[in-house]
């Protein structure tokens, strides 16, 4: 396997975790650490949590398919390695900014905050390996 088939492998099971999660309702925000405030939302039935996880999902396979372009797969998608650049910004931004704050905010310091930001840390450095392997 490519480095570009493991960056969106990457992508594409988090996609399938956050629509998992839309299905395994409020238990399942709230083991993955969306809040309360998400979990109380599905539980009343309100759509809102669902829509943002699904957002969130739609996006991460968005992620996957223009990592996937760079071997060529999926045709050849527009801006696929600018794009790929500013998808590895935005798991890097979110891990630093998290793991940055986390001495001074106390909502930083959350398993889920900490968990979440070395898991886009990760996932940073493997679409960095796939732009790299690729270019």
């Amino acid at each position: 396997m490519t480095p570009s088939v493991w960056a969106a492998g990457l992508d594409f099971l988090a996609a399938a975790l956050h629509i998992a999660i839309i299905i395994g309702g409020p238990a399942w925000y709230r083991f993955f650490g969306a809040g309360e405030r998400m979990a109380r939302g599905a539980e009343q039935g309100h759509p809102g949590p669902a829509l943002l996880t699904a957002g969130i999902a739609f996006a991460l396979a968005g992620f996957g398919l223009y990592t996937l372009s760079l071997d060529g797969c999926c045709g050849a998608l527009p801006w696929r390695r600018e794009v790929v650049w500013a998808i590895t910004g935005v798991y890097a931004l979110r891990a630093a900014a998290v793991l940055g704050l986390a001495p001074w905010m106390t909502t930083m310091r959350t398993p889920f905050m900490l968990g979440s930001s070395l898991i886009c840390g990760l996932y940073a450095l493997v679409h960095f390996w796939a732009l790299r392997a690729t270019a």
